[in-house]
């Protein structure tokens, strides 16, 4: 049972198709807000006074208006979260289909829900929220063919900064050194060279180029 709610979207077409689902489901306690920050203020405060909210629906990406904000988009808002009430459950309804992020909110972020902003959402939300009733995680249809697309390789944090500074010109024994100057574990060229190899084969490429646009593709550089 999900008695109370609370959406952080900043575009009011989302928030009618959400407003709609969330209705149809007869939560009464419902928070509407077009900021992370008051998002994470109001789950506060909620907590404080021992009525927590049930459910958080969020988009992962909010447009700046020249409002100053420390937490600016849906990633850090769950983040932040769910630091303070790990048990509360999280429906990320976005426009972001890349498997990659869709894999890290799930494996990462320990997400509960994700819905597409796509042409039948409404009907997704419905579904997800069934689901998030009986307190099961809910994967749709959409997303579990993107996941099985084999675009869902987990890159670590090692992984990207070693990519990034390839993409940015480094050679591998600059990289080395950078590594050292910055105290990032491990940072031994042969390390380096062997987890560069690790990535090639496993993703079924023969170059380092090819893997440095890969990762730009999917938005992780």
């Amino acid at each position: 049972m999900i008695d109370k709610v609370i959406i952080a979207e900043d575009h009011e077409s989302a928030n009618f198709s959400i407003e709609k689902t969330v209705a149809e489901f007869n939560v009464n306690n419902r928070d509407y807000v077009y900021y992370c920050d008051e998002a994470f203020n109001r789950i506060q405060l909620a907590l404080q006074k021992g009525a927590p909210y049930d459910l958080l629906i969020t988009d992962l990406g909010f447009d700046a208006d020249g409002r100053d904000q420390k937490i600016t988009d849906g990633y850090a808002l769950i983040k932040a979260v769910r630091s303070i009430q790990p048990a509360i459950m999280v429906l990320v309804f976005t426009g972001e289909d890349r498997a990659v992020n869709i894999n890290k909110l799930y494996k990462q972020y320990k997400i509960d829900a994700y819905v597409r902003k796509a042409r039948n959402d409404i009907k997704e939300l419905k579904q997800a929220f069934e689901a998030l009733s009986k307190r099961e995680t809910y994967y749709s249809h959409a997303v579990l063919q993107i996941l099985r697309q084999g675009n869902s390789f987990e890159f670590e944090d090692f992984d990207v900064t070693v990519i990034r500074l390839l993409a940015e010109g480094y050679r591998q024994k600059e990289i080395e050194s950078y590594l050292k100057a910055h105290h990032i574990e491990p940072n031994s060229l042969s390390k380096v060279e062997k987890r560069l190899k690790e990535l090639r084969d496993e993703l079924g490429f023969k170059k380092n180029e090819q893997l440095v646009l890969f990762c730009k593709e999917r938005g992780l550089l």
